[in-house]
């Protein structure tokens, strides 16, 4: 089944959704691709509809044909499901490939996993590299945001192809390396707990406008639209007034008051969620909307917690509340979930000695993936200039935080007295009153653990630590 004629450039095992889309995506830019699946009929059928493509398209129906097909040194892309699955079929590969052949994991993996899988690698070979893919299934087959991670001369084999496959934004390719080992699918995670705290911010703001305002699904959808126009300029904003005005086609009602209000998770915003705390960095709005997403499947709970409580009195005075109001606490809350994202990044480059570019991190950010939005740009300069710097702190963005502050706390105020839910812009605010308050409550938590556990604090009026409380002398 293999093609004759020319080997191909690189290699790819996986042709589930994403893989096939990848594959089609390296075709179209004048690459030459083997590819290979587990299930040779999803093979047969993936070069059927490959049409003109399929030309560049190289279908093994072994991995012994698969890797001889791929010119040396080999690269070989892995699409198939993280975990286990990687590993074994890093390990089917080894004993086919050379020292200096190279495999990618490009799916959704832990970059915990991508780490123990560097470290195998150079004991072991062949070289190792991971990278994370945003964009969904489009993005895949028209142009990602593409994370790598690895060892430098393993992206400079391969990162013409990863730069030609990627989304573009005035030209420049969307993809980057990012530093060793795990440093992509770091990244990558925390892509994805920033769109879930910027997903939640934008539901959250949908809620206000349906149950406190009563407004109706194209109304709010109008909304959206406008203000798509603005700073708040995104995908995400652009998808959610389409959603808000789309109508379900079996019953003509909107789409939203079909859909069920219990959101899945794939695990990668509760990962980040978990770097942040292990790391010891605050991500609260990210937290915020993972354990959102949490309580949303309770479906059967809430409802009984509705029969037990009432339904929360809901309705909100428009004075009290406008629509630019929330735009204003939309745009508060996105600057403060990315500065907590981009603390997060700088945090595990500290830790683990990763050279991490801010400033390109939020550049290949602008095109291709979930998260892509008119902020960026601003954010790869305000970067540039001090990336060390809290986001909210640069000139540009602690403006527009001093303008827009009134109205989060307006709205969350609000929100809280009439009942509307609003977590992760609760958490967001919280962020802000914390990190501009240079004397916090935290000298109280220390006297406790002092207290109760000797565990010593420093003192206002003296250098030093290990300080103790008079309670510790008896």
């Amino acid at each position: 089944m293999t093609s004759q004629g020319a080997q191909a450039d690189i290699g790819l095992i996986g042709l589930g959704t994403m893989g096939g889309n990848l594959a089609l995506n390296i075709a179209e830019n004048g690459f030459r691709i083997s590819v290979f699946n587990r299930t040779l009929e999803k093979t047969d059928q993936f070069i059927a509809k490959a049409g003109a493509l399929a030309e560049k398209l190289v279908p093994s129906k072994t991995l012994e044909d698969f890797v001889a097909s791929i010119a040396s040194p080999r690269a070989i892309i892995l699409m198939v499901p993280a975990g286990d699955a990687v590993d074994a079929q890093i390990a089917a590969l080894r004993p086919l490939l050379d020292a200096e052949d190279l495999i990618i994991d490009a799916g959704n993996a832990n970059y915990h996993d991508t780490n123990r899988r560097a470290a195998d690698a150079e004991a072991q070979g062949p070289r190792f590299m991971g990278i994370g893919v945003s964009g969904g299934e489009e993005g895949a087959r028209f142009g990602p945001s593409i994370m790598g991670g690895g060892a430098k001369d393993a992206w400079d084999q391969v990162g013409h192809i990863l730069e030609a496959i990627s989304a573009k934004h005035d030209n420049e390719p969307c993809a980057a390396f990012l530093g060793a080992a795990g440093a992509g699918h770091l990244v990558k995670t925390v892509h994805n707990g920033i769109e879930y705290a910027d997903m939640q911010m934008i539901a959250e703001v949908y809620g206000v406008m349906r149950d406190g305002f009563g407004m109706s699904s194209n109304e709010i959808g109008d909304v959206f639209e406008k203000w798509n126009g603005g700073i708040l300029q995104s995908y995400l904003i652009e998808i959610s007034y389409k959603v808000a005005k789309t109508a379900d086609p079996e019953t003509g009602k909107p789409m939203l008051d079909i859909i069920l209000d219990k959101a899945g998770q794939k695990g990668t915003g509760r990962w980040t969620a978990i770097e942040a705390l292990m790391l010891g960095t605050p991500a609260s709005a990210i937290e915020a909307a993972v354990a959102t997403r949490n309580m949303s499947a309770r479906l059967d709970e809430r409802k009984k917690g509705e029969a037990e409580f009432g339904a929360a009195p809901n309705e909100l005075d428009r004075e009290a509340v406008s629509i630019d109001a929330l735009e204003a606490a939309l745009i508060a809350g996105k600057i403060i979930c990315y500065a907590q994202g981009f603390g997060l990044i700088l945090e595990a480059a500290k830790q683990y000695g990763w050279a991490m570019p801010l400033p390109e991190i939020a550049k290949i950010w602008r095109n291709g993936c979930i998260i892509r939005s008119a902020m960026l740009n601003d954010m790869s300069a305000a970067l540039a200039d001090d990336d060390e710097r809290n986001l909210m702190l640069a000139p540009f963005f602690s403006d527009k935080l001093k303008e827009t502050e009134a109205m989060l706390r307006q709205v969350v105020a609000q929100a809280a007295l009439h009942g509307l839910p609003v977590p992760a812009l609760s958490a967001a605010l919280s962020y802000f009153d914390i990190m501009r308050t240079s004397c916090s409550t935290a000298n109280m938590l220390q006297g406790q653990r002092d207290f109760f556990g000797a565990h010593g604090f420093e003192r206002t009026d003296k250098d030093g630590t290990g300080y103790h409380g008079p309670w510790a002398m008896g």
